[in-house]
């Protein structure tokens, strides 16, 4: 995407590893020159399977994007991302500088629903001996507030349903596309990957870009409660009135330091015990056979139902060649998943597990993905089905709208009379002599380019093919 390139991540990023590494006296020197701090902090996921050892999952990793004026620069404010390793920095050595940057009147801080992270930061410092923990971010500016302003809409008047995800507002006020698929991986374990630094740099670095189109917007606006010009030099003033206008913060109770899964799963006991449907033992694993098999009445031919948490599964499975619906609508309840699924005698693959006890309206249709990233979802899926996959099956579905693709291929003629205020076809592709295809439900027109041989490579890897 062409906007992305005017938001490239710094370079390098700092990973402070220890408190005696160079990165560590960079890190401190840079909170001292911050006027602005974008925070994000990381942990490994936990899975249900697993015993609560302690009431929240203690962090492994904290971003920290710090902005600050340079001086006798005409270039604008500099920004440097740091990543702390928790597991290699001493905790003692870094809860004081934290501390004081959480609580400092002259560094406004932005977080993503910063509120989570900040109790799983704050229990695990106390349990290394840094007491209290930390209790108090302030000044502080909550991302999801500041995209609603940006829509002119008040936030306070929202609903739940509204809240939106850090990618799609990156994607509308941006223009940038961020994968989350790194969300739920291992940040526990060491060292990370490149992709790993690269997806956590660029949480908190975006926070910062996210703040300097609100800054321009009530500039532009004239919002500030101090009347700043667009070439005004006093940063103090502009950052003054910002807070005045706009500013939070996060305060800890007591009771947020009581872990939620304990009060939910009293809650849900408590429920089990006045429900018989809930008291019905839930497996995770395939029990079949499939609606589609022949010994049930199917017609022998694969079919999926993606639920909106694994979206990118079900582009996955038209790659290969295997029909993969989504949802009718966008916020679906759990009943016309499962009626969409029985109507159309699909498989629901979803990762809630609590879909899994609305089994018996539509009995084995309902399969939960325990993989976390897409490509190894997609094996899963194949295993546990026994799908055969071949080559001439690959890219033959429209990966947009799983329709099937029309079985004569198109001239360039053809294709050029076919995308006529639908689609533009790019006039390099004139000479090369490539045949066309053609979705029959959306119309959407594919080539057999450079693209698509790519995405043939990388799934004849995944499913391990023979060519």
């Amino acid at each position: 995407m062409d906007l992305a390139q005017n938001h490239k991540l710094p370079s390098p990023i700092h990973i402070v590893t220890s408190c005696t590494c160079a990165e560590f006296t960079h890190l401190l020197q840079s909170l001292r020159q911050s006027t602005v701090v974008g925070l994000d902090a990381e942990w490994k996921p936990r899975r249900s399977s697993q015993p609560d050892s302690s009431p929240f999952p203690p962090v492994t990793l904290l971003q920290i994007a710090c902005q600050f004026q340079v001086e006798n620069s005409d270039e604008g404010p500099k920004s440097e991302v740091f990543l702390v390793d928790l597991l290699g920095v001493p905790l003692g050595d870094v809860y004081q500088p934290i501390k004081e940057m959480f609580e400092s009147e002259n560094i406004i801080k932005l977080g993503f629903r910063f509120k989570q992270d900040l109790v799983f930061l704050s229990h695990t410092f106390s349990t290394q001996g840094c007491e209290p923990g930390f209790d108090l971010v302030a000044p502080f500016l909550d991302i999801t507030n500041i995209y609603f302003r940006l829509k002119n809409q008040n936030s306070a008047k929202r609903c739940s349903k509204d809240t939106k995800s850090l990618a799609t507002v990156c994607e509308e006020l941006l223009g940038i596309s961020l994968s989350k698929e790194l969300q739920c991986s291992d940040w526990s374990s060491r060292p990370l990957s490149e992709e790993q630094i690269q997806y956590a740099a660029a949480d908190a670095f975006y926070l910062l870009e996210i703040f300097s189109v609100f800054q321009q917007n009530i500039v532009n606006k004239g919002e500030c409660a101090a009347s700043v010009s667009v070439g005004d030099d006093d940063h103090c003033r502009m950052m003054q009135s910002i807070l005045t206008d706009f500013g939070d913060k996060i305060v800890l109770k007591e009771s947020d330091k009581v872990s939620k899964n304990t009060k939910k799963k009293v809650k849900q006991r408590k429920s089990i015990n006045g429900n018989k449907k809930e008291n019905v033992e839930v497996s995770t694993e395939w029990q079949g056979p499939a609606p589609w098999e022949l010994s049930v009445g199917g017609d022998g031919f694969p079919k999926f139902l993606c639920d909106v948490m694994i979206e990118g599964l079900a582009k996955h499975l038209r790659c290969v060649g295997i029909d993969a619906a989504l949802p009718s609508s966008k916020k679906p309840e759990p009943r016309e998943l499962l009626s969409q699924a029985y109507k159309e005698k699909r498989v629901l693959l979803t990762r809630d597990v609590k879909l899994l006890r609305y089994q018996y309206l539509a009995e084995n249709q309902v399969y939960k993905v325990k993989s976390l990233l897409k490509n190894d979802q997609l094996v899963e899926v194949i295993e546990t089905f026994k799908l055969s996959i071949s080559e001439d099956q690959l890219m033959s579905r429209c990966t947009k709208c799983n329709g099937s693709f029309i079985q004569k291929p198109l001239t360039i003629e053809e294709a050029v009379e076919a995308s006529k205020g639908f689609q533009v076809i790019p006039s390099c592709l004139f000479d090369k002599n490539l045949e066309f295809w053609k979705c029959t439900t959306c119309h959407q027109l594919y080539w057999e380019g450079t693209q698509y041989r790519h995405a043939v490579d990388k799934f004849v890897s995944i499913c391990k093919l023979t060519v």
